[in-house]
């Protein structure tokens, strides 16, 4: 006889009095159990979508861990005058998420190299290498021929898909550039980066890439920082006299992506985005370097559109025409403003991103749509002490008596800090009763002294709305983020071999010789 122990678990339920589930309980009235109640209602009625998706919009928060999606849901809450700690961010009220394993084929912690092209391409592999498989080596060229893996956007131009890639990063930084780039280093991001090895083994750095992506029509939108690597060292940059291009080879590869793009664009400035109409191809390229944190971006001389503006200015263009589109949104500057140690504009930065992704709700269909958010990798910011409901997130620990928490040392300290950083300090701890611990340039106290802080190698999370979102749930690896974007557009990994083929066979190109 077949064991069914459910069948054991009904037979006791329906001996129980109904007087069990139909009387009042004590809590009922409870504003926790009746939000709560509420919630579980809305849960049970969603329902998996199994349609095909015809767009897939990939939000990736670099270095937003569990604790910065904490600090920044309470911080979002606080600087509207609200519960900061009961606050759900438009992130929260995803439907669908799962914890994600972030390592690398061969670290722990990884940097966003190997984890963007987990992302991008549906495999691991090694710290510093963008697109390469496992048996790359870092900063070696001539081991990195035949080791190219296709990612998501080449197969969704080959398929007819459009595509567009939106960062605040430089563009061709380690994370969007696992959308287009195959290279040994996640640092030649110019000809000048390259070592005198990769030059000779004819390898090719990931600006130059970008421009003679030979996949279908080629990348449709591409928004974000970097100028200076597309720009010859004899070209003076327009916004800052004072500065010029990284190139050695000449090349002004601005110019050469307008040639190359039948009714193509190039702006640096807000007025020239704001200026655009039209579908044609688009290359937005607003700073030298990377963008600003989205506190300093109303500084900037020449303007700087917002994340949540150059996403909706990529849909306004991916959207034009019957073909679908696969977008990829970063949120670049988290990732540095813990670098620096700076949990202020970190914070700020993920709201901002958090302010995108509710522009993107209200202006897709997620009947057709695939959203996705998520991390590449965590950051070792911490989340510690006992302080008080609605005390300010970046402020000191106050317990709950309404004093300050004194640590050990008889100082008081913050509720944020990080394992590693700039912030830690030789010999005694400073008193930051003094500080402004909310100002831009705060740099909160670290542990262990680092010129910058590392990244974390704790799991992130993945949220997710649209076809086939169901899927992220549990604890998965962040390779299988690739594998269900392109189960919900329907390209199969039977049809890359054949389509990496007659990409390259376009112009003779490959996407890195």
């Amino acid at each position: 006889m077949t064991y069914r122990p459910f069948v054991g678990v009904l037979l006791v339920c329906a001996l129980l009095p109904q007087a069990v589930f139909a009387q009042d309980l004590p809590q009922a009235k409870d504003s926790y159990f009746v939000d709560a109640a509420a919630d579980l209602e809305a849960r049970l009625a969603v329902r998996p979508n199994t349609g095909r998706a015809r767009n897939v919009i990939l939000f990736v928060g670099d270095g937003m861990g569990v604790s910065t999606l904490t600090a920044a849901r309470i911080y979002q809450g606080q600087r509207a005058g609200q519960d900061g700690e009961s606050t759900w961010t438009t992130m929260d009220r995803l439907p669908y998420a799962a914890l994600v394993k972030t390592y690398a084929h061969d670290a722990q912690v990884p940097d966003s190299a190997p984890t963007a092209t987990a992302l991008t391409t549906g495999v691991k592999t090694r710290n510093g290498i963008i697109g390469l498989d496992q048996r790359a080596i870092e900063n070696d060229c001539a081991a990195s021929h035949g080791r190219e893996v296709m990612t998501l956007f080449e197969q969704a131009e080959v398929a007819g898909l459009r595509t567009g890639i939106v960062s605040t990063a430089r563009i061709t930084h380690a994370t969007p550039a696992a959308a287009y780039a195959h290279v040994a280093s996640r640092d030649w991001e110019n000809d000048t980066a390259l070592t005198p090895e990769a030059r000779k083994a004819g390898c090719v750095d990931i600006a130059r890439q970008l421009v003679e992506w030979p996949y279908g029509d080629g990348l449709d939108v591409v928004l974000g920082g970097g100028r200076a690597q597309f720009m010859p060292s004899t070209a003076t940059d327009p916004e800052s006299p004072a500065s010029v291009g990284l190139r050695a080879d000449g090349r002004d590869l601005t110019g050469e992506w307008l040639t190359r793009r039948t009714g193509g664009r190039y702006v640096w400035n807000r007025a020239q985005f704001d200026a655009v109409a039209g579908d044609g191809p688009l290359l937005g390229l607003f700073q030298q370097d990377h963008m600003h944190f989205e506190v300093d971006r109303p500084l900037d001389a020449a303007g700087e559109p917002s994340l949540t503006e150059m996403t909706l200015k990529a849909i306004d263009i991916l959207e034009r025409g019957d073909r679908g589109y696969v977008l990829m949104v970063e949120a670049g500057r988290i990732d540095h403003a813990h670098h620096l140690g700076m949990a202020g504009r970190a914070l700020a930065d993920t709201v901002e991103l958090d302010r995108a992704i509710a522009a993107v709700l209200a202006r897709v269909d997620p009947e057709d749509t695939l959203i996705i958010v998520t991390a590449d990798h965590s950051h070792n910011l911490t989340i510690a002490g006992y302080p008080r409901r609605g005390n300010p997130i970046l402020g000191l620990v106050v317990g709950l008596d309404g004093k300050p928490t004194l640590a050990g040392d008889g100082k008081p300290y913050t509720t944020l800090s990080y394992a590693n950083g700039p912030g830690a300090v030789a010999g005694d701890r400073h008193d930051p009763a003094g500080d402004d611990t909310t100002g831009l340039d705060y740099v909160q106290p670290a542990l262990v002294a680092a010129e910058s802080a590392t990244h974390g190698g704790e799991d992130v999370v993945v949220r997710s709305t649209g076809p086939w979102s169901h899927l992220f749930n549990g604890t998965i690896e962040q390779n299988l983020i690739y594998h269900v974007i392109v189960h919900a557009l329907g390209l199969g990994p039977a049809r890359a071999a054949p389509a990496v083929a007659a990409a390259r066979a376009g112009d003779g190109t490959p996407p890195q010789r």
